[in-house]
């Protein structure tokens, strides 16, 4: 009994830190894709288009390895092979949504996005990743 918990303790931290790392890599690309630095808009600046932004795309990233971990039916390897995959697709295809929104929309959708003032177009920015990962997520078997 006491093994078993060991286990899945060690099988929940592999998954913690699979689902961590992923969710660092969207902030990486959330960071490039805005102008400054994420940290200084979000946590110094309070800027809400920013965290509204980082926020979705953390959520998609975390709806995704839940769906793979969820799919891999108690097989370690598998489960954990997927959330790292499917969640790394997950963020292309995030980061590729992002792009074709910013061809669609005008202006530089990154520089609006860290405008002080609040801005419609974040609350569609972050749609589009939640709708993106909720994809991914329901194309897991």
């Amino acid at each position: 009994m006491l093994q078993t918990l060991v286990l899945d303790l060690l099988l929940t931290l592999a998954y913690g830190v699979v689902g961590i790392a992923l969710m660092g890599v969207g902030y990486g690309l959330v960071d490039l894709a805005t102008p400054g630095r994420l940290n200084q808009l979000i946590w110094n600046e309070r800027n809400r288009n920013a965290a509204l932004l980082l926020a979705s795309n953390v959520l998609s990233v975390g709806t995704i390895v839940v769906a793979a971990i969820v799919a891999s039916e108690d097989n370690f390897l598998v489960g954990l092979t997927g959330a790292a995959l499917y969640g790394f697709l997950g963020l292309v295809i995030m980061a590729a949504a992002f792009l074709l929104l910013d061809l669609a929309t005008p202006g530089r959708l990154g520089e609006i996005l860290v405008d002080p003032e609040p801005h419609p177009a974040v609350w569609v920015t972050a749609a589009v990743h939640l709708a993106a990962g909720a994809i991914i997520a329901a194309a897991i078997s």
